[in-house]
């Protein structure tokens, strides 16, 4: 009896792994249909982007003139009621099966996964995009149909606030109203002819450009209008929108004259929001990735690109290099309590510059800088004696950090007085920063008398030892000095380390035709990569990232696409790789329809037209492995309007990629292409090369 209880626990367990498998596979969250009725997370506060341009509630924006105070009650009695409603969240077990971890984690992870490969793949899935749902009819809930009606009611009366609000929770789906880009559609629409309201017309022109909305087509030169006219009236994603576009040739024949206009207007902007923050500048943090690298690349580790040759991951499996940031941080504090000092200035920077899934923490970094500065000073500044190896140097980089938090009042109260005393400490040990801060501080005048030689002499010391930060602002004192030629010399070393403020230098230089012959081109990819750096005042990238890694795809894919349409390359690899990793959604039932039902055709918004669309945007912005999966749906025929291959293209894209000499999969699709003369000459000496 007790042998044959051992022989069904595996049975069992196997049904108890299947049975939570097909719940995450089913989890609604996970289907990227963007169209269909959704509840999304609320988003009542604008984001810092939308606070750097017009993406807030039109009665905040100039677009506006007062109603009265009508408009303020209909909207402040729905807000107090849409702010009792509790946000809808993504499911506990399907977060966890995304990131497993351990023994159950990972079999619950690979359980879902071969659920979904054996029982989820219709052979003709539809798709997800162009075929979605219409929204149902079914009423909303209460208290959130209540705050809607008010809403409604005001805005059929002509209440700018309310049709606003109406149409970002149709198109968002915030504060758990179900996402319906129809009506956002017709509320945008409402709101750009009232009274042309810039976010309005911007909205209208994405909409145009994707055709997200199943009763509005796909229309360019609508998009494009659109943009035109919110541009105009200085709206910052239209801007970068209309950049990007006749830099890229997209609807419009390519102008780089007009692309340097636009993107130029971003970048005046994005230097302006830099130099708004704390002495130094804003902290510039990046939240674009590609998420295919978490997987190796598009094609896997090893076969991609992004995961091969000098990009591959050094070392084994079990080295640093394929540690999650939780692990490194445990590792580094393990090592720091052993008293290592490396490890406890890794610990410092680590939460001083914060990374992707650790956020910063300026009082646990001053902790460690403190710790470490205390190794070499005592409390009242003196040398210690008898020092360890290295701890003159780190000690001196920590004054260095601990003078820039005081300065910028980072995690502590500002404090010039002391700022001086950390950089003073700093530079008698030649620390880099502590000479760039008094620099800074003698530049500007902050707690010590304004003194621009001095300023000049310690921003030379910290530039010969490579810090981009005073080689632009030693650039910058010899471009008002007349010094072109030199001030050019370290504007460009300062690029090197990418220091957004020499880009922009650059950006006018070449534009201006000042020391050189004006170059359009340069000055557009100058302009560009300052505006692209500066993220907080045009993207929606890191919304997208929180909702992709909350497991919420539908939400990440709609950010991910506002981002693209605005030339971010690595959103527009996320567009396609959501698009193309797509699960099929299976039932036995459209399982035997997809036998008798034809095939649909590509249309201007399906999946593989739009993915096709995103990896050739991002190959054409040198993503090669975009460029070999380009070559891949051509081959295919996957996302052409035609439905056939075309073998030439797919030559071309391979070929192309191979000039690289990165992609061995390029190489090897373009020799069998030349072995089997499919899309080129046959040629077996060139398919064996």
């Amino acid at each position: 009896m007790k042998r044959s209880s051992w022989r069904i626990l595996p049975p069992l367990l196997l049904l108890f792994c299947l049975f939570i498998a097909a719940a995450i596979a089913a989890d609604p969250a996970a289907d990227v249909d963007i169209e269909a009725e959704e509840t999304y997370s609320q988003s009542p506060q604008p984001s810092e982007s939308a606070r750097w341009t017009d993406q807030t509630r039109p009665s905040d924006s100039n677009d506006y003139s007062d109603n009265g105070g009508s408009n303020y009650s209909a909207v402040g009695e729905a807000s107090v009621i849409l702010r009792k409603i509790k946000p809808a969240s993504i499911s506990t077990l399907t977060q966890y099966a995304r990131k497993p971890k351990g023994v159950v984690g990972s079999t619950v992870y690979y359980a879902k996964e071969a659920f979904v490969l054996l029982f989820m793949n219709s052979p003709r899935s539809e798709n997800l995009i162009s075929t979605t749902p219409k929204p149902s009819q079914k009423s909303l809930a209460q208290p959130l149909a209540k705050a809607v009606k008010i809403l409604e009611v005001a805005a059929d009366g002509g209440d700018v606030d309310s049709i606003f609000l109406l149409a970002e929770m149709n198109f968002y789906g915030n504060y758990t109203h179900p996402v319906n880009h129809g009506e956002a559609f017709r509320r945008y629409k409402q709101l750009a002819d009232l009274n042309g309201n810039s976010t309005a017309q911007s909205m209208l022109g994405f909409m145009y450009a994707t055709g997200i909305a199943p009763a509005v087509p796909a229309d360019q030169a609508k998009s494009m209008l659109y943009h035109t006219f919110a541009a105009e009236q200085g709206n910052t994603r239209s801007e970068m929108t209309l950049g990007y576009r006749y830099h890229a040739g997209i609807a419009t024949p390519r102008n780089c004259d007009e692309s340097v206009n636009w993107y130029r207007r971003v970048a005046d902007k994005a230097i302006d929001y830099y130099r708004s923050g704390p002495p130094g500048g804003h902290s510039l943090g990046r939240s674009a990735y590609r998420i295919a690298d978490d997987a190796g690349g598009v094609f896997g580790e090893g076969a991609s690109v992004s995961s091969a040759g000098v990009h591959a991951k050094q070392g084994g499996p079990t080295s640093d290099a394929y540690a999650e940031a939780e692990d490194v941080l445990e590792y580094l504090h393990f090592q720091s309590s052993k008293g290592i000092l490396s490890a406890t200035f890794g610990l410092a920077r680590l939460h001083y510059d914060g990374s992707r899934g650790l956020t910063r923490d300026y009082k646990l970094a001053k902790a460690y800088f403190m710790e470490l500065a205390r190794q070499y000073w005592d409390p009242k500044g003196r040398v210690k004696t008898d020092l360890g190896p290295g701890v003159e140097k780190l000690a001196s980089k920590s004054a260095g950090y601990l003078g820039r938090m005081f300065l910028r009042g980072e995690g502590m109260e500002q404090s010039y007085s002391k700022a001086k005393i950390w950089f003073t400490r700093g530079v008698a040990n030649g620390d880099a920063l502590s000479q760039y801060s008094l620099g800074l501080m003698h530049l500007e005048g902050l707690g010590v008398e304004q003194n621009i030689k001095k300023a000049a002499d310690y921003f030379g010391s910290a530039a010969d030892q490579d810090l981009a930060v005073a080689q632009t602002n030693l650039g910058i004192l010899f471009l008002d000095q007349g010094d072109i030629t030199t001030a050019t010399r370290y504007f460009e070393l300062a690029a090197r380390n990418s220091h957004i403020e020499a880009f922009y230098y650059l950006a006018e230089l070449n534009n201006e035709a000042i020391g050189r012959e004006r170059s359009c081109s340069m000055a557009a990819m100058y302009y560009k990569i300052v505006a692209e750096k500066a993220e907080a005042i045009w993207s929606p990238v890191s919304e997208a990232n929180t909702a992709y890694e909350e497991g919420d795809t539908p939400r990440a894919l709609l950010f991910y696409l506002l981002a693209a349409e605005q030339g971010s390359e690595s959103a527009q690899a996320n567009v396609a790789w959501l698009l193309d990793h797509t699960p099929p959604q299976w039932s036995p039932l459209t399982y035997l329809l997809s036998w008798f039902r034809p095939a649909p055709s590509e249309s201007q918004t399906s999946d593989g037209h739009l993915a096709l669309t995103h990896y050739t945007r991002s190959a054409k912005q040198n993503n090669i492995d975009s460029l070999v999966k380009t070559g891949d749906y051509h081959l295919a025929g996957l996302g052409l309007a035609s439905s056939l291959p075309s073998p030439e293209t797919a030559a071309a894209c391979y070929a192309a990629a191979t000039e690289t000499q990165q992609s061995a999969l390029a190489l090897w699709n373009l020799g069998w292409m030349h072995e089997n003369g499919l899309g080129i000459a046959q040629d077996f000496h060139l398919a064996k090369r």
